[in-house]
């Protein structure tokens, strides 16, 4: 009796999930970044995001037109949940310090919401093809436009408040991105000796020899 409901439920279960296109979608596409993240991307097959997703190879390409496709919204989503975290995770209002909110973003960035197994792995996995894939090579930069506008703007004020030169600020941009990329980097070839108090100390170091006194 008891298997009978567990059919009954499962059955259910896909019928709904045959009715509700977005629920397919976003299925294919959760499944698509946790077999990335699991066995990396050239193992990511059709065969596997399916199995992972309880979903056809039509249904892949119903709503993509194909594995390519696929994972292109595959990085494409994963990049705006990156950034709608950093969003939410950095808004310090209206009247924060350049430095705090610079340093917001260095936290952000190095935190466990953002800097995980998972994360790394599939940002690692994208940034591997991106030069022979551009659908994913748009999804995979760290270089946000919003994100860097949001650096350059505190790094001017900050040069603006303490009298440096304003030419400083896109080093200092630069800089502090290509450090926060490197730190993913070291955090996905050694999870177990990382150290996020290290790495964001490190950068404040880099940071005040750029700007004396104010980090």
């Amino acid at each position: 009796m008891e298997s009978l409901k567990k059919d009954k439920t499962l059955k259910e279960r896909k019928r709904g999930v045959r009715r509700d296109p977005e629920a397919n979608r976003q299925l294919l596409i959760k499944a698509t970044l946790d077999t990335i993240a699991d066995i990396g991307i050239t193992d990511t097959s059709v065969s596997r995001i399916c199995e992972r997703s309880g979903l056809s190879r039509g249904m892949i390409h119903l709503h993509f037109g194909g594995k390519d496709k696929l994972l292109t919204e595959a990085a494409q989503q994963f990049s705006a949940e990156y950034y709608a975290e950093m969003d939410r995770m950095t808004d310090l209002g209206l009247h924060s310090s350049p430095e705090d909110r610079i340093m917001a973003v260095v936290g952000a960035d190095l935190s466990e919401v953002l800097l995980n197994p998972r994360s790394t792995k599939i940002w690692h996995a994208f940034r591997g093809i991106a030069s022979s894939h551009p659908g994913i090579a748009r999804y995979s930069s760290t270089q946000d436009h919003k994100l860097v506008d949001t650096l350059l703007e505190a790094f001017r004020e900050l040069g603006e408040q303490n009298g440096y030169d304003p030419d400083l600020a896109e080093d200092a941009t630069s800089g502090t991105l290509a450090l926060l990329e490197g730190m993913w980097v070291n955090y996905l070839t050694d999870m177990q000796s990382f150290s996020r108090e290290g790495a964001g100390a490190l950068i404040r170091r880099f940071l005040g020899g750029l700007y004396p006194g104010c980090f």
